[in-house]
């Protein structure tokens, strides 16, 4: 499964640096120079670069030359990325990552997204209640998104409170919800 770790932003300067939009929890390991990124599969148009009608094709992997922070903004030169013409012909590439070569978080309450999408979610009375979608990233908290068996979703806060346990091995996410929470 690809992961998104970023996507390529606008242009900075003349040299070829673009700005990129974070995605991932570990943008130094992420971006660090030498790091091969992927681009992703459908993210590769034609797009214009310099000369005349000379079409730039997205390369398959980037590799990252050089990152550093600016004023917020992770700016990142790539190899062979060497003007702005060819660096605006980035721009809106997403970056992805193999999760197969992402290793789980040391905190045993601390999941990758990958990990819990396609799990099971019951009740702790063992009630089947759907699975889980997609994560939601709030600026409150984490969203566990539920597909329901009738086919609609519901949003489940992903707190201590309301889901008390990840049963990865077992294949299940338990969720205590509040009375009307899956009725949103």
């Amino acid at each position: 499964m690809l992961l998104v770790v970023g996507r390529i932003g606008k242009p900075h300067g003349v040299r070829g640096e673009v700005t990129v939009e974070v995605r991932t929890d570990e943008p130094e390991s992420r971006f660090a120079p030498g790091s091969v990124l992927t681009t992703e599969p459908g993210a590769k148009p034609a797009n214009p670069a310099p000369g005349p009608g000379v079409p730039y094709q997205v390369p398959d992997r980037l590799t990252v030359e050089s990152a550093r922070w600016h004023q917020g903004h992770l700016l990142v030169a790539f190899e062979g990325v060497l003007d702005r013409d060819v660096a605006e012909a980035l721009r809106g590439t997403l970056l992805v990552v193999d999760s197969a070569g992402v290793a789980p978080p040391e905190d045993p309450e601390e999941f990758h997204d990958h990990q819990l999408v396609g799990l099971a979610v019951v009740t702790p009375a063992g009630e089947h209640l759907g699975e889980v979608a997609r994560i939601d990233h709030a600026p409150a908290s984490d969203l566990l998104v539920l597909r329901r068996p009738e086919g609609r979703t519901a949003l489940i806060p992903f707190v201590r409170a309301i889901v008390p346990e990840v049963d990865l091995a077992g294949g299940r996410v338990v969720v205590d919800p509040p009375g009307g929470l899956l009725d949103l």
